[in-house]
Parts: C-alpha cells; sequence; structure tokens
C-alpha cells in the first residue's frame, strides 16, 4: 500500500511529499520519544506492506503452477488410459493366453483367450484375483485331468512350489486329449507373466512318431535278434517271455508252440529236453531261483550240454525295469578246441621236459668237456714247456758256435724266434686256462702297490729306451687288498702293451685314489682304438694290427688281463681316442696296513660259480637265442633264470609267479612298449630298488648318462662273461 495516492496530482502529491519531508526533519532535529514511536509504526507499516505485496506475487505463481500441473495430469491420465487401452488390444491379439500378476501375486489384467479351456472359471476371473487362488481354482477345474496319483490339493501343492522359480514351464492334461503347456516368467519389478499354449496338435505329432519309431525300433530290434548267431529271450519282470529270436529255439529244441508272448520262465524251463544236462556252476533249480528272484539278480554264466555233440554256455543279466535277458550261444567248437590245445600242451610239455634234460645232459657233458679242456690245456703247456726250454738252450749254445757262419746264425735265431713265440702261446693258453678254471684260488692279502711298481720301472725301462719312448711311473705309498701276483701280471701286461703299440711320445703309470679304491691307470700316446674296436680286443688272439709280427705280441695279453681282473674283482676300464692315445685302468680297494711279500699267507676266495648260487635273475630280451644263450650261461654259474621277451610279458610274469627277483638283466631295446631303463623304472615303483644291468649295443652317450642317473650298470653288446660275472657277484656279496 502506498502512502501517496497515484490518482491525485502532482501539485497535491509534491504537497504531501514536503509534509512528509518536513515532519522526518522535525523528527530527526527534534527526536521525541512519541515522534520516535510513531516513526518505528511507520516504518513497519511499510515493511508489512513489502511483505504482503511479495506473498500476493508469490501466490499468484502458485495458482499458475497449479493450474499447469492439473492440466499435465490430465494429459496423462489420457494418455495412460490409451495406453491401457492399446495394452488390452495388444494382448488380446496374441494367440494365446495372458494374464499378467502384480508383485504381490495379485491379478492385474489378462485377456480372452486366458483359462478359456476353462470353462468354469469364467466368474472366478477378474483383475485383482491372488495367485493362489487362481491355482485353487484349475485345480478345481473339471476340464483339468489331473497325473495318475495325485489329487486336487496335491496338485495344487506342487504348483505354489514351482512358482518360487523365475521360469516355470510345463503341461497340463485338459479333457478330451487336448494339452496345454504352462509357462511362467517373472517382470522386472517382482510380477509374473503367464502364457497358456495350446500344443495339442504338437503332442498328437510327437505321439504318432513315437509310435512310428518304437514299431520301427522292434522291426530292427527283431531283425537284430533274427541275425545273431546265439540264442535271446527277453523276459518282463513277472519272469515272461516278451521277445526271442529263431536261434533260442533251435539251440534248445523248443517248439514253436512253447515260444510266445507272455510264456513263462518256469514252463519253458520245464519243457527243455531231458537231454540237456546242466554242468559248471548251474543247475535247474538254481536257475530258476535266480529268474523268480525278488532281489536285485547278479549276472549269471554256466553251460549245458546238449546230448553228447553240443555245449551250451548260458548267460543271463538283469535289467533296469527288473526284467531280464539270456543267452544262449554255441561253445562246442571252442571246448574241443580247448580240450585238443589242452592235449597238446601236455604233449608239448612232455617234449620240453625232454628237450630239458638233453640240454641238461649236454650242458653236463659241456661243462666237462670245457673242465677236461682246461685240465688238458695245463698238462699239455706244462709238459711241452720243458723240452721247447731245453730246444732253446740247444739253439743257443748252437749259436755260439756258429758265430763265424753269419747265414746259420740268422737261421739259428730265428728258431730261437719261433720257439719263443710257441712259449710265449703255451704260457699265455696256461694262464687263461688257470683262470677259467674254478677251483682256482688266490691269495687275498693287504699289498704295497710300491712292492709291484718298483720293480716292474726296472723291468720296462730297457724296453722303453730301446723304442725310444719316455717311460714314467709315478710312486704311490697306497695299501690294496688283491692277490699280488695276479695284479703284478695285469699291470705288467699292460706295461708291456703301451710299450709295444707305442711309437712315439711317452708312457706314465700312475694311482689315484678314488673313495675307497685305488685306480691304477696307464696311459700312452699310441694309435689309440676306436669305439667299435673297444670290446673285441680283449678275446684271445685279438690285435688290430694285422701287420704286427709274432715278435710284437701274441693277442693275449689282454685277454688275460680280462679274466685275472673279472676273477679278482677288479673293475677294469678303458679310455681311447684315435690318434691321441689311450689309457687303461683297474681299479683295486685299498686296504690298511700291508704284508710283506715273503711273508704272506693264501687266503683263498670262493669258487667263481658258487658265488652267485642261490640267486634268481629275471633276464628280458628280445633276441630269443641271445636270451637262450645267456640263460644257460647264467644258470650254470648256479643262477636261476626268469625269461621274458618284452616289458609286458615280465611285469605279467612277475605278477603272476609273485616273486621279487635279485637281480635284473634288462636288454634296452625290447620293441614295442617300454624300453629297458623304462622297465627298471615300472620294477621299482612296484617292487623296491633292485640291482639291475642294462644290456645294448647303443655307445650313446645319451644312454650311459639314463644308467648313471638311475644308477645302474650297462654292459655292451657283444656281452662279456666276465663282466656279468662280475655284476652277479656283487649281487651275491650284498645278500
Amino acid at each position: 500500500m502506498s502512502i501517496i495516492n497515484p490518482a491525485d496530482s502532482l501539485e497535491r502529491q509534491n504537497e504531501k511529499l514536503v509534509k512528509i519531508t518536513e515532519s522526518l526533519m522535525r523528527r530527526v532535529e527534534y527526536g521525541t520519544a512519541q515522534s520516535g514511536a510513531a516513526y518505528a509504526q511507520f516504518e513497519r507499516a511499510a515493511l508489512l506492506e513489502k511483505r504482503v505485496r511479495e506473498r500476493t506475487l508469490e501466490l499468484e505463481r502458485t495458482l499458475d503452477l497449479l493450474h499447469e500441473s492439473n492440466a499435465q495430469l490430465g494429459r496423462a491420465n489420457e494418455e495412460t488410459e490409451a495406453a491401457r487401452r492399446n495394452l488390452a488390444d495388444a494382448i488380446e491379439t496374441v494367440s494365446e493366453g495372458f494374464a499378467l500378476f502384480d508383485p504381490m501375486d495379485n491379478l492385474v489384467m489378462f485377456n480372452s483367450r486366458f483359462c478359456r479351456d476353462f470353462r468354469d472359471m469364467a466368474e472366478a476371473l477378474r483383475p485383482g484375483l491372488p495367485f493362489e487362488e487362481y491355482i485353487h481354482q484349475i485345480s478345481q477345474s473339471i476340464s483339468l485331468v489331473l497325473p495318475e496319483g495325485d489329487d486336487p490339493e496335491g496338485w495344487a501343492a506342487k504348483r505354489i512350489r514351482r512358482h518360487i522359480d523365475r521360469h516355470v514351464m510345463f503341461n497340463v492334461q485338459l479333457t478330451h486329449d487336448r494339452w496345454l503347456q504352462v509357462s511362467e516368467h517373472r517382470t522386472g519389478n517382482g510380477g509374473t507373466v503367464v502364457l497358456q499354449t495350446d500344443v495339442t496338435d504338437i503332442i498328437r505329432l510327437e505321439r504318432l512318431e513315437h509310435r512310428r519309431l518304437r514299431d520301427k525300433q522292434a522291426r530292427m530290434i527283431r531283425a537284430t535278434l533274427d541275425h545273431l548267431n546265439q540264442g535271446v529271450c527277453i523276459f518282463d519282470e513277472n519272469a515272461q517271455l516278451v521277445g526271442w529270436n529263431q536261434k533260442l529255439g533251435a539251440l534248445l529244441s523248443l517248439p514253436a508252440r512253447r515260444l510266445h508272448i507272455g510264456a513263462s520262465f518256469a514252463g519253458m524251463l520245464d519243457k527243455l529236453d531231458a537231454s540237456i544236462v546242466f554242468t559248471r556252476g548251474m543247475d535247474r533249480d538254481g536257475f530258476r531261483r535266480w529268474a523268480h528272484s525278488t532281489s536285485p539278480r547278479q549276472p549269471i554264466s554256466f553251460e549245458v550240454r546238449s546230448g553228447d555233440a553240443m555245449t551250451l554256455h548260458i548267460f543271463g543279466r538283469a535289467m533296469p525295469d527288473r526284467g531280464f535277458v539270456i543267452s544262449c550261444t554255441d561253445v562246442t567248437a571252442e571246448r574241443e578246441a580247448a580240450q585238443k590245445l589242452h592235449e597238446m600242451n601236455e604233449i608239448l610239455e612232455q617234449r620240453v621236459m625232454e628237450r630239458t634234460l638233453e640240454l641238461e645232459d649236454a650242458l653236463s657233458a659241456a661243462e666237462r668237456a670245457n673242465a677236461s679242456k682246461s685240465r688238458f690245456v695245463a698238462a699239455a703247456s706244462h709238459d711241452l714247456l720243458q723240452p721247447l726250454s731245453a730246444a732253446k738252450l740247444f739253439i743257443s749254445s748252437l749259436a755260439d758256435r756258429s758265430a763265424d757262419r753269419p747265414a746259420d746264425a740268422a737261421v739259428l735265431s730265428k728258431a730261437e724266434s719261433a720257439l719263443s713265440s710257441a712259449e710265449q702261446i703255451i704260457d699265455a693258453l696256461l694262464n687263461i686256462s688257470k683262470l677259467e678254471s674254478d677251483g682256482l684260488s688266490f691269495d687275498i692279502r693287504p699289498v704295497a702297490l710300491s712292492e709291484i711298481l718298483g720293480p716292474l720301472h726296472d723291468e720296462m725301462e730297457m724296453l722303453a729306451a730301446a723304442k725310444g719312448l719316455d717311460l714314467r711311473i709315478v710312486e704311490s705309498g697306497l695299501t690294496v687288498e688283491t692277490d699280488p701276483a695276479y695284479l703284478r701280471r695285469v699291470v705288467q701286461n699292460l706295461l708291456a702293451n703301451a710299450v709295444r703299440y707305442t711309437d712315439t711320445g711317452r708312457v706314465l703309470m700312475g694311482v689315484r685314489r678314488r673313495g675307497g679304491s685305488a685306480r691304477i691307470e696307464v696311459w700312452d700316446t699310441g694309435p689309440g682304438i676306436a669305439e667299435e674296436d673297444q670290446g673285441t680286443i680283449f678275446e684271445e688272439f685279438k690285435r688290430l694290427d694285422t701287420k704286427a709280427s709274432r715278435n710284437d705280441g701274441l693277442g693275449l695279453g689282454l685277454a688275460i688281463v680280462e679274466r685275472a681282473c673279472a676273477r679278482l674283482g677288479h673293475p677294469l676300464g678303458l679310455w681311447s681316442v684315435p690318434g691321441r692315445g689311450s689309457c687303461f685302468m683297474v681299479n683295486v680297494p685299498v686296504a690298511g696296513r700291508a704284508e710283506p711279500l715273503s711273508t704272506a699267507h693264501k687266503r683263498p676266495v670262493r669258487p667263481h660259480g658258487l658265488a652267485q648260487s642261490g640267486l634268481i635273475m629275471l633276464l628280458v630280451e628280445n633276441e630269443p637265442q641271445l636270451r637262450r644263450a645267456i640263460s644257460i650261461l647264467v644258470e650254470s654259474w648256479g643262477v636261476n633264470v626268469i625269461e621274458a621277451e618284452d616289458a609286458d610279458s615280465a611285469l605279467q610274469l612277475l605278477e603272476d609267479l609273485e616273486i621279487r627277483p635279485d637281480a635284473l638283466l634288462l636288454d634296452q631295446q625290447l620293441g614295442q612298449g617300454l624300453s629297458g631303463t623304462g622297465l627298471y623304472e615300472e620294477i621299482s615303483q612296484r617292487m623296491g630298488a633292485l640291482p639291475c644291468s642294462i644290456i645294448s649295443a647303443d655307445r650313446s652317450p645319451g644312454l650311459r648318462d639314463a644308467c648313471d642317473a638311475l644308477g645302474l650298470d650297462l654292459l655292451l653288446k657283444p656281452l662279456d662273461r666276465h663282466k656279468l660275472g662280475q655284476f652277479l657277484r656283487q649281487t651275491a656279496r650284498g645278500f
């Protein structure tokens, strides 16, 4: 409200303003209490006027907004009603029954096709109908065909339990062979959409297709049964016949009138020919009890004999529906073949026994012949050495007298050389004969190596100097456990060979301490030995230098070394590179204080063959001739041999015999399946670690490394009998 009336003239308004100004100035100038109160009332009036004006404007704006909101609400209601009409029209066009329930499971809307097949529910369907009431009305409908064994209350309870799932789909059978598929789907806000689809045509088509397939399957089963070479019959849970083939009647001599649908098992069993005799684990009563058993049936298998000419195998097995199937097979030919095989096996076993006895006799004869040969060689060598020595003396005396006749002296020198060669051959044969004799005993005792190596330096120094070689023997203070005479001969032969076959350079002999053993090494700068020849140089009369004369060696030195080391139990090794030289190594066990050579006493060792007596060795070798040769050799030493030709048969043999062998001799290349090292690992997993040697012609570093990793010995082919004997002796000493 304004204190100046706008309708007044300017003069009148100016007058009022002047008066107001004067009044205000007086109030300021004089400031009386009464005039101050009047001014305060004036200020409040002005402030109230301003606030009333503001509130009036706000109220006007609010009324405008209210009018606008009412207009928008009206438009929204119109749009909502239009959307509802559109939704109703849309669900009405759906070919399936449609219904929507809100999150509280109350019916919101539905179309005319919903529950159309449940005509007695027309009055109950209304918006707001609870879902449980809807299910209850459906369960009571006369149009619903309940599953067998269900009542309306039980069906409704199952239906309500399924309602908690997010997606539900199932079929409902209606009267007049009609079917309805019902599916439920959860909406985003927790409501439920129910769809009802008529699937009567689909169900009927599936039923027809099922019948067609079942008839086709039945024809296929019938054709299959008739095609079988076995007689087959099928019984239901009541032991009544439901299927069979023609072969059954032919095998059991059952007439066609006995084979028909519904025929009882007991009746068929009673009608069997009296000539059918039950054998091998079953009789008629037991067969009948099995067929009529109410407990779970176990498979049965037995044989019957029809007359004197036919044997039938009967096999029965239960089916999941408590029925059972019985098959009948003619096994007459198999049984006759088995009988003939059994008779043949008996004949073969008899022949094998006869051949075994013959082989044992032959082996005994061979052993006796070998012993006789050794005795003969020893005796003949001893007898021949005497006249040869005398002849050498006579020739030497003639040579002295023929010094002035050079031609005669040359002839006598050649004769003396020939006699010396013959003497060396006989001496070497005598040594080999002694080493191969089972009755040989050794003087094993502590010996100082200096007593053996010192004299050898004096003997060999002249020979080395004659060829211009540098011979060096490194002194050693070790004491070893050995036979001093045989060890001296071994080292002497190795030194002599090194000097003989080295043309230029040097020969070095020394001793290395290797744990509990001393390794005597003889090095030379000779031509070296190729790897393929390293297994043959230890054979008798074997020399790689074919141009060498008899005076350069007879090829028996290394054979004596190899046999002596094998009998003494001193491992013999060889390293050689063609063009660079060779190294022969002998490992001798280190002993305590040495005994003087002059006061030594003899201590015999056990004979070679008896050292392995009682051992059981598993031999796996895929070459039959080599496998048999090894078996005969090892069995001659008193070792029991179990033979197998491959890994699978070896594992099966050990499992069947239930025996743990004392030693394993395995060929690396066994054909199909596991290799020798693989078989060793498999046996070790089953039985634990066992002494084992791998035999192979493979000289590659890979196989050596694999054997070293497993802690196995490697015996190269051709197999060295002495190394094999050494392996068995070491095994025997472990017991």
